[in-house]
Parts: C-alpha cells; structure tokens; sequence
C-alpha cells in the first residue's frame, strides 16, 4: 500500500465513524467530517498533508511514477 492509497483509506474511515457517531452520540461529530475535509482541500493546494508524514512513518512506500 502506498501513502497516497493510505491516506484515502485514512480519510474514509474517519469520515464514515464520524458519520457514526454524529448520528448515533452527537451532531456536533460532523464538524470533524467538515474538518477532514478542509484538510483535503487545503493538501490539494499545498501538498502538505500531516497524515502522510504519520504514514510515512509508519513504512508507506511513496508512489513512484513509471515512464
């Protein structure tokens, strides 16, 4: 698995228990869905994202591109 493919699976998971759980605890749980996706907003400008350092760490390999 790549970062890039972590990092899709990353954002997923949260989205979907955040889902979860504003609609089984609180409503306010979306504002972390809202917050997850500012982050991919703001990545896609800047291309700095925390969560690929954290699986860069991890042992994620980087994509490479082939030509």
């Amino acid at each position: 698995m790549t970062i890039n493919e972590g990092l899709r699976l990353m954002a997923g998971v949260f989205i979907l228990i955040s889902i979860l759980l504003a609609h089984y605890v609180s409503p306010y749980w979306l504002l972390f869905t809202g917050f997850i996706a500012l982050n991919l907003i703001q990545s896609s400008f800047t291309k700095w994202c925390p969560a690929m350092m954290i699986l860069k760490k991890m042992g994620l390999k980087e994509e490479r591109l082939v030509n």
